[in-house]
């Protein structure tokens, strides 16, 4: 049984701010969980790269995915060291002096190394999990991939070992000296909500799926109050 808390590290350690950081797994894996995509940084080509994807968290590791040519996830799979971020924004902070002002988020670095997922039943399982993480309830909605579809797609288990989380949240922090100014300060707040679904123009007419129309009421962040399936 995983631990509740993450270790820290030499690199998940917080230097600025460190009452900010969270290391217990139940805020890494909601903020994994709530974010629609990651952004992943290694080195490549003694250059360094990030690339934006989608991510999906099952139990402790993560699932990435993409085409077999891809030359960026083939270095994953092999194995390169990786760093994986996640963020999400809650607000903008109206600090009454500029050098004070802020946002509000939440954010998770994840430091691992990938494995490529070469059996296909837990390689269905992952991608199954990859379409529910976004809009749960459409895999089995949808075609299921050909033989020759899954051969051509590259599945990356990322276990999560080293991780933290560091948020911020509540009202600016002017100084005292600035608080008299007679400048509006306060919190801009943001959410990400879904607006009405657009059909495609082409097929059978097919009314909107439950599932789209319970997304919809739901807002974007709370997609992710689902119970991840088990590979």
């Amino acid at each position: 049984m995983a631990m509740e808390k993450f270790v820290t590290t030499q690199k998940t350690k917080l230097g600025r701010i460190p009452t900010r950081g969270h290391f217990d797994r139940a805020t890494v894996y909601a903020i994994l969980d709530a974010a629609p995509i990651c952004h992943l940084a290694l080195a490549f080509d003694n250059e360094p790269t990030v690339l934006p994807t989608i991510h999906t968290r099952v139990e402790d590791s993560i699932y990435l995915h993409g085409a077999r040519s891809n030359r960026l996830l083939n270095r994953i799979a092999e194995g390169a060291p990786l760093c994986l971020t996640a963020t999400l924004l809650d607000g903008l902070v109206l600090a009454k002096s500029g050098l004070h002002h802020s946002m509000n988020y939440r954010s998770v670095v994840v430091y691992g190394r990938g494995i490529s997922v070469d059996k296909d039943d837990e390689k269905m399982r992952a991608l199954e999990a990859l379409v529910d993480g976004i809009i749960p309830g459409r895999w089995a909605d949808s075609r299921q991939p050909t033989p020759e579809e899954l051969r051509a797609t590259l599945v990356i288990k990322v276990p999560i070992v080293e991780a933290s989380a560091k948020m911020r949240t509540g009202p600016p922090s002017d100084e005292a000296k600035d608080e008299s100014l007679p400048i509006w300060a306060g919190v801009l707040p943001l959410s990400s909500n879904f607006a009405a679904p657009d059909a495609a123009d082409y097929g059978p007419s097919v009314p909107v799926p439950g599932y789209v129309l319970n997304l919809q009421s739901l807002g974007f962040e709370r997609r992710s109050e689902r119970i991840p399936p088990c590979l």
